[in-house]
């Protein structure tokens, strides 16, 4: 069963994004359930091996905090021994079990994970009955249109086959797989999804204001809405929208709150292992709108370390102030 969701607004998984210092601002700011990064069946059941040997668990390689909860893993991949390894490794840890079959990146294409699998039925009937009789969390499962236009409606045999299997909620991207993050997502398509279901729906793309939540809502019928890109740097989107649907009015926050919640943000990655590399990242998400911003990124782009990074940050607050 399905864990109770605090709101209707979740955190999507995004590789070099969603890492647990952002989760769990976004948590702080009211999301309702967080993914973690989206992690491979095969490094899941390699690295235990090794970590057990060390008498670590995979808490080590897939970092994340109490304070989350609800939480949900992401996996990938679609060899069905590795999938039930890795399934009964990752469960004592999360809430739920989510499955991608959205991700349209070639590395993962090209291994039959992700998005490509859309076109295999009978792999990912299997697939779906492996997971669910592997384990005792709720699994989930995160889907797009298809792979190509002419496929864009392989969407609804894949759901039914989920919802047949025993997958409790499923989240739709409305692109194909060939689209990437192209043109806009098609959210009529969400709401023929809702139309064909007995399992909660989660709207997914193109969401980056309260407005646009709620019009997801309205327009689909959606039971949730999963934000991804539209939170990146602004893990406040999550209280604004939860306020909006409520009240029908919401908190502006300046660029200044956002450098502050940067620093925040840059506190709470003291507590795990995260690479520099993409803790610049965030920095660049974090300034996208500010004055002089495509200067600030620059300086970004150019930085070595922590300290650094920081103090191009502290320069830019004050300039701000």
């Amino acid at each position: 069963m399905l864990p109770k969701f605090s709101s209707r607004a979740f955190l999507a998984p995004m590789a070099g994004v969603s890492d647990p210092a952002l989760r769990l601002q976004c948590k702080k700011f009211g999301a309702g359930l967080v993914v973690t990064e989206f992690t491979s069946i095969h490094s899941i059941v390699a690295k235990e091996r090794h970590l057990r040997e060390n008498q670590k668990t995979i808490q080590e390689f897939i970092q994340f905090s109490e304070n989350e909860r609800p939480l949900s893993v992401q996996l990938f991949g679609s060899d069905l021994i590795a999938l039930e390894k890795g399934a009964k490794i990752v469960e004592p840890f999360f809430d739920i079990i989510d499955y991608n079959m959205g991700c349209p990146a070639p590395h993962i294409t090209q291994q039959m994970a992700g998005g490509a699998l859309l076109q295999e039925t009978n792999l990912t009937q299997q697939i779906f009955s492996t997971l669910i009789n592997s384990v005792k969390k709720p699994v989930t499962l995160k889907i797009r249109l298809g792979v190509t236009d002419a496929s864009r409606y392989l969407f609804k045999e894949i759901a039914q086959i989920a919802e047949d299997e025993g997958i409790e909620m499923i989240t739709l991207h409305p692109r194909t797989v060939n689209q990437g993050y192209s043109g806009e997502a098609d959210w009529n398509m969400i709401k023929e999804l809702k139309e064909i279901s007995n399992i909660p729906i989660v709207g997914n793309g193109d969401i980056t204001t309260p407005e646009d939540a709620k019009k997801m809502m309205d327009e689909t019928n959606c039971d949730y809405v999963m934000i991804g890109r539209g939170a990146m740097g602004n893990p406040f989107l999550f209280e604004q929208i939860n306020d909006y649907l409520k009240t029908g009015s919401y908190n502006h926050y300046s660029f200044k709150n956002r450098l502050d919640s940067f620093f925040e943000y840059l506190f709470l990655t003291k507590n795990y292992k995260i690479k520099f590399a993409n803790i610049k990242g965030q920095a660049m998400r974090f300034t996208k709108g500010i004055k002089g911003g495509s200067k600030l990124r620059a300086k970004i782009s150019l930085s070595k370390n922590i300290s650094e990074l920081e103090k191009i940050m502290k320069d830019a607050l004050l300039v701000i102030k």
